[in-house]
């Protein structure tokens, strides 16, 4: 199959991605579908435990919540004894392919999940237009996750046709629950990035520039922890006896206010955001619970610990203001990573071929939080080189916005990288003896 039909098929993959978006640890549909595509390829499939470390998985959705993706995964078709290997939302998969001569060990990363975000439905958007809008009312494809999928797959069925000419092992990463940092981590300790080479991943979608435009690295990756916070108060009729009730709500409305006063940082980047608060029970009822969701930035993980520090604080002082109890759980987690700088030459030399197409970058600053800055920490720790590019589209709405969407010449450009970059670094490796891994 020539690039020109990897590249139309992973437009295709990516419109019937688009209508079956599950939030992170509920990917039932997705990995299914990504298995059935590589099934008949050469590739050796790990799913459910044998994919990610369940025990380093963050922010897991509550067994119902699981159980009722579970269900409607049973309904489209997938079979039980596939469910079974992804009990308890141990999603995702991991392909390996080893040509059996000497060479690197290449590995790409592409996010799975979608967000928990009702998709516009006005004939502007064009998936709406189109007909390949969500089936799954409230989740969506905000951020580009749809695209990472039939990237990967093109990515995965290039290495497959062309495993003559290719030498060492590629593996290839689809992974569960990006979106609040919640999944590098249970791919990352399940030692599938201790011994690669060579790893790289990207982003679709960049407002300034037009599709065709990669950038070879990505820099300012933001550090970020996320929370979920419960206050526990005393209900009271608010007209008798308003004097026995511990207000929940007023300390969670509290916490959000002087959450977003905290002091921004003189060394850096530092963000908070509530995103989330929901509370009480009645309108003549002093509220006895209330929980927020929030989260922490910072342009060093130094920056994000003293953002999650002041927060802590002003959460323990709210709730002692209003004489009510707190508790907080730990949702997810992004570090600062940096890209090697080696990748830029090897971008460029591998794409020289298509210079006059495509317009490639050094770096582009991302200014947000990427888990796969745990998989970049990881690799580099282990010898080997890390990149993270951006595959530009002009938006008309932000990422995470019910009308995002992006110009699909951008995956076009993506496989056409992601292919060079593999048969380069497949037949130029003369710095460093490799043997078989057969």
């Amino acid at each position: 199959m020539s690039i020109g039909r990897l590249q139309d098929r992973a437009v295709e993959l990516r419109r019937m991605f688009h209508r079956i978006p599950e939030v992170g640890f509920t990917e039932f549909i997705t990995t299914y579908e990504i298995y059935k595509a590589l099934e008949k390829k050469d590739f050796t499939l790990f799913i459910g435990e044998e994919a990610i470390s369940r025990e380093h998985r963050y922010g897991v959705p509550d067994q119902q919540a699981i159980e009722a993706s579970r269900q409607r995964a049973s309904e489209y078709g997938v079979p039980e004894a596939f469910l079974e290997k992804m009990a308890d939302g141990a999603t995702g998969l991991v392909a390996v392919f080893d040509t059996g001569r000497p060479g690197p060990h290449v590995a790409m990363r592409s996010d799975i999940d979608g967000l928990p975000i009702m998709e516009a439905e006005d004939a502007p958007h064009m998936p709406a237009a189109d007909g390949y809008r969500s089936v799954h009312e409230g989740e969506m494809h905000a951020c580009g996750h749809d695209g990472h999928i039939s990237i990967g797959l093109a990515v995965a069925a290039y290495i497959n046709e062309n495993q003559n000419q290719l030498s060492g092992r590629f593996t290839l990463i689809f992974q569960p629950a990006e979106e609040g940092g919640r999944g590098a981590r249970s791919v990352v300790e399940k030692g599938w990035l201790d011994d690669v080479d060579y790893f790289m991943s990207g982003h679709l979608g960049i407002n300034e520039y037009e599709a065709g435009t990669v950038s070879a690295m990505t820099e300012r990756f933001l550090a970020s922890t996320k929370l979920d916070v419960s206050f526990k108060g005393k209900s009271a009729h608010s007209g008798v006896e308003p004097n026995e009730g511990k207000n929940a709500l007023l300390a969670a409305a509290s916490a959000s206010l002087h959450l977003h006063s905290i002091s921004r940082h003189r060394d850096g980047a530092t963000r908070v955001n509530v995103g989330t608060l929901n509370a009480g029970s009645g309108r003549n009822v002093v509220a006895d619970h209330s929980e927020l969701k929030m989260e922490t930035r910072g342009g060093t993980n130094a920056l994000n610990e003293y953002m999650m520090s002041e927060a802590r604080r002003i959460l323990e002082a709210s709730a002692l203001i209003y004489d009510v109890e707190y508790e907080t759980a730990f949702m997810g987690n992004a570090i600062v990573a940096e890209c090697d700088e080696e990748w830029v030459d090897i971008v460029k030399t591998a794409n020289r071929e298509e210079a006059n197409g495509f317009n490639i970058m050094d770096t582009m600053p991302l200014k947000a939080s990427e888990d796969v800055t745990y998989m970049i920490d990881r690799v580099q720790k282990n010898g080997g080189l890390a990149t993270f590019m951006i595959f530009a589209s002009p938006l008309k709405a932000g990422h995470h916005h019910p009308s995002f969407d992006f110009d699909e010449q951008a995956i076009r450009t993506a496989v056409s990288v992601y292919a060079s970059i593999i048969l380069h670094l497949a037949n130029n490796h003369t710095e460093k003896e490799y043997t078989s891994y057969e």
